[in-house]
């Protein structure tokens, strides 16, 4: 059976290094390579019968879990598996909540990265061992914004990562080619999708579940 995985890391060296790992274990699997969610966005919009994206959380024009968070909302129906350097593992348990099946440390080894393609594409969750699913302390709060965060639109999501950039609703509306009036909607509905009352809360309740090195709080952006 032929499996098609597209592989989406900034780093070449790093794309091409997987590839070849899993190229030497694998027969029939179709690899494809993107080195931002621009580019992945593109060969789904292209053809959306992807087996596995291998997704890794930190590149160029994402932050956090936003390259996820727009990834799940744009195209549900496609399994991904992180794969990042990070080892946190309340970071780790994030992911899931978005809608992860799996989560492979770059320092794993070969064997442990090909079983853990195996058990996704087999409809497994892959977890780095001694990891549980289960939230600590006030990950239940950061869960239930996830949560909410996950009900976004594709827009939505960009809009949302504007908003953190500081970016006003007449530069918004530049960037995504839209009118100010839809900016506005947008906003008014991310507002109400995650029970707040301001943009600024928007974007403060979007960075509290930004674990450490991802956290990058927006002072006085403007008001709706």
């Amino acid at each position: 059976m032929s499996h098609r995985i597209i592989i989406v890391d900034d780093h070449p060296l790093f794309r091409s290094a997987l590839r070849q790992t899993l190229e030497g274990e694998t027969n029939g699997f179709v690899f494809e390579e993107a080195g931002d969610i621009e580019g992945l966005s593109g060969a789904l919009e292209a053809n959306r019968d992807c087996d596995l994206v291998l997704l890794d959380l930190n590149m160029p024009g994402v932050r956090g879990f936003s390259g996820l968070l727009l990834l799940r909302a744009q195209f549900p129906d496609v399994p991904v598996m992180v794969v990042s350097a990070v080892e946190d593992p309340s970071v780790i348990r994030r992911c899931f909540d978005l809608g992860a099946s799996g989560y492979l440390s770059k320092s794993e080894s070969a064997a442990r990265i090909r079983s853990s393609i195996d058990t996704v594409l087999a409809g497994g969750l892959w977890l780095p061992e001694g990891v549980s699913l289960e939230s600590e302390g006030d990950e239940d709060e950061q869960s239930e914004m996830l949560a909410r965060l996950a009900t976004l639109t594709p827009q939505q999501v960009r809009v949302l990562m504007m908003l953190s950039d500081g970016l006003m609703n007449k530069q918004i509306a530049y960037e995504l080619s839209i009118s100010e009036a839809t900016v506005k909607a947008h906003v008014s509905a991310i507002l109400q999708k995650l029970n707040v009352d301001s943009r600024t809360q928007a974007v403060i309740a979007a960075s509290k579940i930004e674990q450490g090195q991802f956290a990058q709080l927006v002072d006085g952006v403007e008001e709706v």
